[in-house]
């Protein structure tokens, strides 16, 4: 037996060479596993950057809005400025409307109480106008009558100076003549 047999042979060397022969089926499953590997980190980066875009676009939303809203806030501050302004000059005009009307309402009195003085003089001059052509008819006692009914009050408002430049008695001073010389006071 020293002859060993061929096959057997034959079948050492198949396994000898298949044992150190690099397999072929290798290569071909790793290039595969590279290309899905690559594959899947393309699609990683594509979404990374699919993302960055969103997340950019909706930042340039939020800042347009906030600039947006910047604005109307500054708009509604210039506003209410502007309002606070015009609030303050209707208050100064209310106020010197207010002042003025004071002021108009006092000169309204002084010419009142005027009026009430002219009238009572008016009164008084009827009167005295009536005493004096009593006393100049020599109707002394008629006129000591229009003395007593006109009083001292109405007496007291006869103009005490002369409107005409005639040197004569005021129409206050003709009616002391009168009533002196009467004997009545005045």
């Amino acid at each position: 037996m020293s002859n060993p047999d061929p096959e057997k042979q034959e079948r050492g060397q198949l396994q000898h060479a298949a044992e150190h022969e690099k397999p072929s089926k290798r290569n071909p499953v790793l290039f595969y596993l590279m290309i899905l590997f690559a594959a899947a980190f393309l699609l990683l980066l594509m979404s990374f950057l699919m993302q960055r875009r969103a997340n950019q676009e909706a930042i340039d939303n939020l800042q347009q809005t906030s600039n947006s809203a910047s604005e109307s806030l500054e708009n509604t501050i210039q506003q209410n400025e502007a309002l606070t302004k015009q609030v303050e000059d209707l208050q100064t005009a209310a106020s010197e409307d207010q002042q003025t009307i004071r002021d108009q309402q006092d000169q309204l009195e002084e010419l009142g109480q005027q009026v009430n003085d002219l009238t009572r003089s008016a009164q008084a001059m009827d009167w005295f106008w009536q005493i004096n052509e009593a006393y100049v008819r020599g109707r002394y006692t008629q006129a000591r009558e229009l003395i007593a009914g006109m009083g001292t009050e109405l007496a007291s408002c006869l103009p005490k100076e002369s409107v005409t430049d005639t040197d004569r008695f005021s129409p206050y001073d003709r009616y002391q003549e009168i009533c002196a010389a009467l004997g009545v006071e005045g």
